[in-house]
């Protein structure tokens, strides 16, 4: 069993408060979610107007598989036009 885990760290150029960082960052969450079957939250800069960090887990059979729908995450973040990826890492466990 091969657990994966991605950190993207987010720019939220659009909000202006934190009700509008909810909103994008739900939206966002709820469509990796029904793609993907991963589970995600948001693990830090709560606080933060412009700025989140998410995380995302999946658990998989093989290494290439959870590096695939981990890739699949990121580059669904990536072609979101408000959000901007800041930085990403991925580790397997």
């Amino acid at each position: 069993m091969i657990v994966g885990i991605l950190t993207l760290e987010l720019h939220l150029p659009e909000a202006n408060s934190l009700k509008s960082k909810r909103i994008i960052i739900k939206s966002l969450k709820d469509r990796i979610k029904n793609k993907f079957n991963v589970s995600i939250a948001e693990v830090g800069a709560n606080d933060l107007w412009q700025r989140s960090v998410l995380g995302a887990a999946c658990v998989a059979n093989e290494t290439r598989m959870a590096n695939q729908i981990l890739d699949g995450v990121r580059n669904m973040v990536i072609s979101n036009p408000s959000v901007e990826l800041i930085n990403s890492s991925m580790e397997m466990l």
